[in-house]
């Protein structure tokens, strides 16, 4: 459909493979990932295959709304409200996933059952100086926060290199918190198995970990763009869009921090 023909300013999104395609992944990765861990012929190779398959699909997907938006023009006001709605949403679900970690913890920690010594952390768990990596990492953090905002602002400003340099900055601190996070895993004193503390530690810390590599992807691509040119002032959600995921990451850390490492360290 053509610009030119079309009386609405909405997106009316051609038809793709991409989310058939990337649902197969998901189902290959899951079937996969379930021999794997159970050690059948076979695990390894559907559990790569799911997940070439899924990461295959961001690629091209991404590559396509790129087009749709940045040289077809598709991405009116209208539809970047809709857009925006939509990331909106999208991290309301995740606040929600977070929430379901600290919900576990604060179930665990604030009455501990006798099975757990009654106390918390539990006995014979050598918990880590919240005042330590941990901290460092609060402030690498938050330095990234404020390097994202001050690209978001250069874009606001039609500052294109400043805007460039921001988004390098906090790409840098991101990268260096996620080897301070793996650095602090390796010497942990305690692991996953230890227990109700060390699921709930790891899997909070784990999963925003995760979060952060994926936040430092998005941001990635954004680098990209803007070094092609793509944002301008009227047009770049897809950055706004990884702004707006990259200070959610930051907020959640905080969380961490305060409830995980200090207090339930003490």
């Amino acid at each position: 459909m053509s610009m030119s023909s079309q009386k609405h300013p909405y997106h009316l999104v051609d038809p793709s493979p991409w989310p058939i395609f990337g649902s197969l992944g998901a189902l290959a990765s899951t079937i996969g990932g379930v021999m794997y861990m159970h050690s059948y012929t076979g695990g390894t190779l559907c559990l790569s295959l799911g997940l070439g398959m899924i990461l295959y699909t961001m690629f091209v997907w991404w590559r396509d709304v790129i087009r749709e938006s940045t040289y077809e023009g598709y991405h009116t006001s209208v539809v970047q409200v809709g857009l925006r709605y939509g990331m909106i949403l999208f991290i309301v679900s995740e606040v929600m996933f977070f929430v379901a970690f600290f919900w576990a913890f604060f179930h665990s920690s604030l009455a501990p059952t006798v099975e757990i010594g009654a106390i918390w952390p539990p006995k014979g768990i050598d918990v880590l100086d919240p005042w330590g990596i941990p901290f460092l990492n609060t402030l690498i953090l938050l330095s990234s926060g404020a390097a994202v905002t001050w690209a978001h602002h250069a874009i606001l400003a039609g500052l294109k290199q400043q805007a460039l340099y921001g988004i390098l900055a906090t790409i840098l601190l991101a990268l260096v918190f996620t080897a301070f996070q793996g650095m602090e895993y390796v010497e942990a004193p305690f692991t996953i198995s230890d227990g109700i503390y060390g699921s709930t530690f790891f899997l909070a810390t784990g999963f925003h970990g995760f979060h952060v590599i994926v936040g430092t992807i998005f941001l990635i691509i954004c680098c990209v763009r803007q070094y092609m040119g793509h944002f301008t002032r009227r047009h770049h959600f897809g950055f706004e869009a990884a702004a707006w995921y990259w200070h959610f990451v930051d907020v959640v850390w905080l969380f961490l921090f305060v409830s995980i490492y200090w207090w339930g360290g003490n």
